[in-house]
């Protein structure tokens, strides 16, 4: 299948159309909000192409080993430092990269704030080079998000043909060799989901409208990702099932753990937004960890009290996100440095969700643990002040 040219707009400040792609400006990277990972990171995937002299499967930018040292980060024989872009158990990463080698596709499982979005994005871009053929999964997706549409002008006018065929993101990526995306699949309805089937199968993606098919060509492969918490939204089939190799990403499996992961989000995030550095308020970011990990497992962290637990997820993510606006907080409105005060707030809203139960919870853990915790004066009145 012909994959046609990319759009294109014309910039009144630029010689010439610009191509558009994503909705982004690759001739802009400086501009984007948050780039994808190809571009963000395209000085360590360069520096581990040029490096890396393992087997690579059919059209795959690296090796399986140049993939997993992209994505736990390590330090190459020249001094080259990569970045770690997941923190947690090597295997987990070895087995989904060497999963996209195989002809099964990858289901990344895990609670909300485990990073499979994250870690789809960055599988796609270190294999294919490309993390932009994605499908976000949601209760309204419709068949044609995953097997392909119709521009309907065209149609009207010259009948069903190639021309006037819209391959969707999955499609394309079984044309051109390359990975696909498809978030939160189990939010998908059932019968959408099931248009899989065939493509994973039978590598086929048939167009009935047209007496053709697509047949996928070497190095195409597909990443879903699911959420634990989903269960029974719209499950997948036990044909879908097989089609896919499981990987659970789990939580942190310690404190420190999850605080080298906040704090290197937080910090690239704070870049990107000019907020002040992360070592400035790395106290509040154990703060906050410490209190989510508490709350999450309904004991405190010496084990000696329990706890309830309310209904949020209290995720990694969710932590990030409080601290990222604690930061906001602090650069424009306070001295540039976090503070407690500015980081109580975000936790409130965190943490209840349900405002009768989950008040009562975090009352009682403010009163029981929080108050009574050395050097966490300042923390506890800053809650009580938001909370009052």
């Amino acid at each position: 299948m012909s994959v046609s040219a990319e759009p294109t707009f014309v910039d009144p400040s630029r010689n010439g159309p610009v191509p558009v792609r994503g909705g982004a400006d690759p001739q802009g990277p400086a501009e984007v909000l948050r780039p994808h990972a190809e571009h963000a990171f395209a000085a360590e995937l360069a520096s581990l192409a040029a490096r890396d002299d393992r087997p690579r499967p059919a059209r795959w930018k690296l090796s399986p080993w140049a993939v997993a040292t992209y994505l736990l980060g390590g330090t190459l024989p020249d001094g080259t430092v990569i970045t770690p872009k997941y923190v947690g158990p090597r295997r987990i990463v070895e087995v989904a990269v060497t999963t996209l080698a195989t002809d099964r596709a990858l289901l990344l499982l895990g609670v909300p704030g485990t990073a499979k979005t994250w870690v789809s994005e960055h599988l796609a871009a270190a294999v294919s080079g490309d993390s932009t053929l994605l499908v976000q999964g949601t209760a309204g997706t419709p068949e044609e998000a995953i097997r392909y549409g119709w521009n309907y002008a065209r149609l009207l006018a010259h009948g069903p043909s190639r021309d006037a065929l819209v391959p969707s993101p999955v499609m394309r990526a079984m044309a051109e060799g390359r990975t696909a995306r498809v978030e939160e699949l189990t939010r998908v309805p059932a019968d959408v989901q099931d248009s899989l089937i065939t493509i994973l199968s039978e590598k086929t993606l048939p167009i009935p409208e047209l007496g053709q098919e697509v047949q996928a060509v070497r190095g195409f492969n597909l990443i879903a990702t699911a959420n634990d918490r989903d269960r029974g939204v719209n499950e997948l089939s036990s044909a879908l099932r097989r089609r896919f190799n499981t990987v659970v990403l789990p939580l942190p499996a310690s404190a420190e753990d999850e605080v080298d992961i906040v704090s290197r989000r937080v910090d690239q995030i704070g870049r990107s937004l000019d907020l002040p550095a992360v070592p400035d308020g790395i106290a509040e970011i154990r703060r906050v960890v410490t209190v989510f990990r508490e709350l999450r497992d309904g004991v405190t962290a010496d084990g000696r009290t329990k706890l309830k637990s309310p209904s949020g997820t209290l995720s990694t993510a969710e932590a990030i996100s409080v601290l990222t606006n604690g930061l906001a907080l602090a650069a424009h409105f306070g001295d540039g440095v976090l503070r407690s005060g500015d980081v109580a707030a975000g936790i409130l809203g965190a943490v209840v969700r349900d405002p009768a139960a989950d008040r009562v919870i975090w009352q009682e853990y403010l009163e029981t643990v929080v108050r009574e915790r050395d050097g966490w004066k300042d923390f506890y009145r800053a809650c009580r002040e938001v909370s009052a």
